[in-house]
């Protein structure tokens, strides 16, 4: 288990009892603790003192999520069960996800700057209502920094420089930001990070060389009042990260041997990756519309940039090169009207995809090994609609509908997908403090361009074809939790069932390759719990914990009879307990932090073959201590600094393609002006 020494800054000590308050989960501010899910918020302040290296490192201590690690470069939330693009990611509202997006954890989440993030909303298992395809295990909202120019009086110049070092892989992080504006009138906010990582090491591995990476990304951001309640937002985002390696497949793995537990060495010679991405939006939002029959809306038009490649050697004869370059154009139209004691959510999102697709192979030069079809597009529309009412003091509740309809083109084909999907939450107040919440949330997955026409390697070097004949995957979730919220004690406790009818699955056949089809019914439950107890003033107390089971029926083998298979690396029973002092004076304070998981040995069909990956006798367990400390030395500057792993212990976070670092101290500096 993990021991976390942190100091916060005595302006976010001060927040802290005020109500949490999040957007993500019905689109409008509502206090965290009296919505129908289970959620999680972390500040830019969280992300900093403990020291989050990337996006998806800032859930490995959220119950119910296993962050799973390709590379350090490429690292997948695992949410309730499903990662990659049965999750869905926004980053101001505007969604990520695209038409390339590739099966299994991806890489793409790692394209977010974790250091221009303001903070991260995850809602679990809230259904494809609000925000359409892809919102199956979760949504994740990325809110970047802005100016603060309407709590500004008169001019005002701000800005920020801030640096780490890791000692473990000898890494530096480094941001600066510059905020000008006249305060209630306008505002511009200029930020750039830099970011080389090293090669991590472990204490049985040792320094695991390839494993570093460089980073570079810049944002702007340009807010201007329309009116005391209307705002123009003009945004700018860009993500440049070069030479990640797929150090599992290559023969500088040289396998992994912990106990009776044994991982396959690499053997290809080298693979990859560069990820440039970009995205620019313009927003104009009236939270107090002048419209007698809305009361605020929104509208955005984004558009993004992707360029993903990368490069396989497999051997002294053969050479893989793909690339994908997609533009997405994307409007997104919600306003709220109220009606009574109720209130209507409703509006309309438009993406479009259009694709570039291109490889080559050295042994067969004249071969097309496109990842997906090239000269493609991509074209989404729903209309969605949410009744929200409530009852008294003590009853509330939503009921929400969506439209969607998909439509793919390319050379040769032309496909669409209608789908309807409802959903249905509702919380009961027992008392003051303590309540139930819950409901039934519809999710769905339409079939993106690579399920359609992809043609790529996954797993040891196993071919994976798309197939035109597809159907959208679909899923129910039912959950019921209880919440319990005073000054001093947090808890919540929530069980989940997910039942999902025509998942597209891999599966492989005679010749070894993997066929994309639609699966046989599947299903995952689980458990999470949270507490936060505030002992005394200056004492405070957290623990999470969750644990999950699932079964999906597929055939071992292309034309074999169906069996039931372990959902694709499922989470262990996994846990943290953590205890934290601060000083009376607010500025520092120390916890420590315990985290911990059981051996993982429900391995699927597919988990079998992934042996560089999860040894065959499964994912053992883990036990790791950190500490984390910090000081606010002065106002204008932050102290922190990090002892994560403090007995170097070796482990690896199930299905994952390296090992956790060892013993890492990190040190890192915040200059405000």
């Amino acid at each position: 288990m993990r021991f976390i020494l942190t100091l916060l800054p005595l302006p976010l000590l001060a927040q802290e009892t005020l109500p949490e308050i999040i957007i993500t989960a019905s689109r409008q501010e509502e206090e965290a603790s009296k919505t129908a899910y289970t959620a999680k918020i972390l500040s830019s302040e969280d992300l900093k003192n403990e020291a989050v290296r990337t996006l998806p490192q800032a859930f490995l201590t959220t119950p119910g999520v296993l962050v799973q690690q390709t590379t350090p470069g490429h690292g997948s939330p695992f949410i309730r069960g499903f990662t990659g693009r049965q999750n869905l990611i926004l980053q101001d509202g505007i969604r990520l996800n695209n038409s390339t997006w590739r099966s299994g954890p991806v890489q793409y989440w790692n394209t977010v700057d974790s250091l221009g993030i303001d903070r991260l909303e995850l809602v679990k298992s809230q259904g494809s209502v609000l925000y359409g395809s892809d919102a199956i295990g979760g949504t994740v909202n990325t809110i970047t920094k802005g100016s603060g120019f309407r709590d500004e009086e008169g001019s005002f110049y701000h800005g920020s420089l801030s640096y780490r070092f890791d000692t473990n892989s000898e890494s530096h992080l480094g941001r600066v930001e510059q905020r000008v504006g006249e305060g209630s009138k306008w505002g511009i906010l200029l930020g750039a990070s830099v970011k080389e990582f090293g090669d991590i090491r472990d204490s049985a591995i040792g320094t695991m060389r390839g494993t570093g990476y460089s980073e570079r990304s810049y944002d702007f951001k340009f807010e201007y009042a329309l009116s005391d309640s209307a705002t123009l937002t003009l945004a700018h985002y860009d993500v440049d990260q070069d030479d990640i390696l797929r150090w599992h497949r290559t023969t500088r793995n040289p396998g992994w041997t912990h106990g009776r537990f044994q991982a396959a060495p690499g053997r290809e010679i080298s693979h990859l990756f560069w990820q440039d991405r970009s995205l620019s939006y313009a927003t104009i939002e009236d939270i107090d519309s002048p419209i007698s029959w809305i009361d605020r809306w929104r509208a955005t038009f984004s558009y993004q940039q992707t360029d993903d490649r990368n490069i396989r050697v497999r051997n002294e004869t053969r050479t893989e090169s793909r690339a994908l370059e997609t533009d997405t154009y994307g409007l997104n139209l919600e306003a709220v009207s109220s009606v009574g004691s109720g209130s209507f959510l409703w509006g309309a999102d438009y993406y479009r995809d259009e694709v570039d697709s291109e490889g080559f192979r050295t042994d067969r030069p004249n071969a097309v090994i496109n990842p997906i079809a090239d000269n493609t597009s991509y074209d989404s529309l729903g209309l969605f609609l949410q009744w929200s009412h409530e009852i008294g003091d003590h009853f509330d509740y939503s009921l929400g509908a969506r439209y969607t309809h998909i439509s793919a083109k390319g050379p040769g084909f032309s496909i669409s997908e209608d789908d309807i999907v409802f959903s249905g939450r509702a919380r009961l107040s027992l008392t003051d403090s303590w309540s139930l919440f819950g409901g039934v949330s519809q999710s769905f997955r339409a079939p993106n361009l690579d399920d359609l026409t992809g043609n790529a390697v996954a797993l040891n070097g196993l071919q994976t074809r798309g197939s035109l004949d597809l159907e959208s995957e679909k899923y129910l979730t039912t959950e019921l939790g209880i919440r319990h919220q005073t000054d001093t004690l947090d808890f919540s406790l929530s069980g989940y069932y997910t039942d999902g009818d025509n998942p597209i699955i891999r599966v492989r056949d005679q010749a070894g390759d993997l066929q994309t089809l639609n699966g046989d019914r599947s299903y995952l439950y689980g458990f999470e719990t949270s507490l936060r107890w505030q002992i005394q003033d200056d004492w405070e107390f957290t623990f999470a914990a969750a644990w999950q089971d699932g079964q999906q029926r597929r055939p071992r083998v292309l034309g074999d009879p169906v069996e039931d298979d372990p959902i694709h690396r499922l989470h262990p029973l996994q846990g943290t307990v953590s205890l934290k002092w601060t000083h009376p004076s607010e500025r520092y304070w120390i916890s420590g932090r315990l985290t911990g998981a059981d051996v993982q040995d429900r391995l699927s069909f597919l988990g079998e073959n992934d042996t560089q990956r999860i040894p065959p006798q499964g994912t053992p367990g883990f036990l790791t201590a950190s500490l984390y400390a910090g000081w606010q030395a002065r106002d204008d500057l932050d102290l922190t600094l990090a002892l994560e792993n403090l007995t170097d212990e070796d482990y690896r976070i199930h299905g994952s393609g390296q090992n956790q670092p060892g013993f890492n101290a990190t040190v890192g500096v915040t200059w405000r002006w």
